[in-house]
């Protein structure tokens, strides 16, 4: 009887031990799993309620890091940017920025140039970094791109101090001229010297007042607001006829070809202001007894035709470098060139403007000694087009995209015809 009574002893102390160990076998688990786990770390459940749908709306490139300073959350911008890499904040002065607010709670903001991944070129990629403590364990990063706005501001700058520029030059020389006339009041001749330059420097400076008049007008107003179907070949004529005085001094012949029966849409004044300024230049940059050629014709487009006008001259051409400049404002290839001619550096810029906010384009081909040729392409006008276009046998079975340019009585030697543009 006792060794039964001390079995069931043993056997009851033995059930309590293994139902002890369970238990606590059973919280260590719970306790285990409650433990949040490394990649638990990286998922949308730490952050407070509401503010992964906050970050969803920023415009700015938004991380969020925890203590360890590894990303818990970010945009697709910061992506972009090139802030997170491998889970972790990419950019140094950043993490150091997280940490100090992680330490004292302030909010830092900072400005920094960051390189531009995978350019090549050295060019430094502007951003404005801003952290802030969200709760007690993560900080909150954004950060927005000021690339865009410095450019901006560079070149509102520029055109300042070249506007500057450029009206204190005519306005000096006047002032200048003016006291020689005052000492010069008894020479006759000296008068009428420094009258004559006055008179220069006046007109330049009226045409410089009125192109940066053009070029705001074609920049701020929508032209297509009053437009109208244009004939290309009234654009033309305007174009010779503005240029007529300075060809026949430095006698330059001017031909044109293929300007017959092409419509364009837009407004007219706008249009025949950029026509007549390339043509201008042609005339201005091309050496005595030389030809400036203006030819145009239709082509195919996936969104309609277009029409192309181009101006070749026999001119000193443009260098590759400055090629990609040309249509700045105030960018001058040779400034002692230009100032000869009373260029204003704003001739191409507005050409530049007119052809865009009309839905087109303006390019140009060239090669030194071997002259220029700029082509502008417009939208046809359709109904125009489609009521007026003439019969043509010669070009039956041709596609627009293979007629050829119109070739002028005398063609131009210096270089090929324009449809051989790249």
């Amino acid at each position: 009887m006792n060794v039964d009574a001390a079995v069931a002893a043993v056997a009851a102390i033995a059930g309590l031990c293994t139902g002890v160990f369970a238990m606590l076998a059973f919280r260590w688990s719970e306790r285990d799993q409650a433990k949040p786990t490394r990649t638990s770390l990286h998922t949308d459940a730490v952050l407070p309620p509401g503010v992964d749908t906050v970050l969803s709306v920023l415009r700015s490139s938004a991380v969020v890091l925890d203590e360890a300073d590894s990303v818990v959350k970010a945009s697709s911008a910061a992506y972009a940017l090139g802030l997170v890499r491998g889970g972790k904040l990419a950019v140094e002065p950043m993490r150091q920025m997280a940490r100090d607010t992680r330490r004292d709670g302030e909010i830092r903001q900072v400005e920094l140039d960051l390189p531009r991944r995978g350019t090549g070129r050295g060019e430094a990629l502007a951003v404005s970094a801003r952290v802030a403590p969200l709760g007690s364990r993560l900080v909150l990063l954004l950060v927005e791109d000021l690339t865009e706005a410095r450019r901006i501001e560079a070149v509102r700058r520029d055109f300042v101090a070249n506007v500057s520029h450029e009206l204190k030059t005519p306005v000096g020389a006047l002032s200048l001229l003016s006291e020689a006339v005052m000492d010069a009041s008894d020479d006759p001749e000296a008068v009428e010297r420094f009258a004559g330059r006055m008179q220069n420097e006046a007109t330049r400076l009226t045409n410089l007042v009125q192109e940066l008049i053009d070029l705001s007008r074609v920049q701020n107003d929508n032209p297509l607001e009053d437009a109208e179907p244009v004939r290309v070949d009234e654009l033309v004529a305007e174009a010779m006829d503005r240029c007529r005085q300075q060809a026949g001094t430095k006698q330059i012949t001017m031909a044109v070809g293929g300007a017959d029966d092409l419509h364009v849409w837009g407004n007219r004044g706008q249009l025949a202001a950029a026509l007549g300024n390339l043509v201008e230049n042609a005339v201005n940059y091309s050496p005595a007894r030389t030809r400036v050629g203006i030819a145009g014709r239709r082509v195919s487009a996936p969104g309609g035709d277009l029409i192309e006008i181009a101006v070749t001259d026999q001119g000193i051409g443009i260098s590759e470098k400055d090629r990609d400049r040309v249509f700045e404002r105030f960018y001058r290839v040779d400034p002692a060139r230009s100032r000869a001619t009373g260029g204003t550096g704003l001739g191409l810029a507005i050409v530049k403007h007119v052809a865009a906010s009309h839905g087109g384009e303006v390019t140009v081909w060239s090669a030194e000694g071997q002259g220029s040729t700029f082509t502008l392409r417009l939208p046809e006008a359709g109904a125009v087009r489609d009521r007026e276009r003439p019969a043509d046998p010669s070009a039956e079975g041709l596609d627009d995209e293979d007629r050829p340019y119109e070739t002028f009585n005398d063609p131009l030697p210096a270089h090929p015809a324009p449809e051989v543009l790249p």
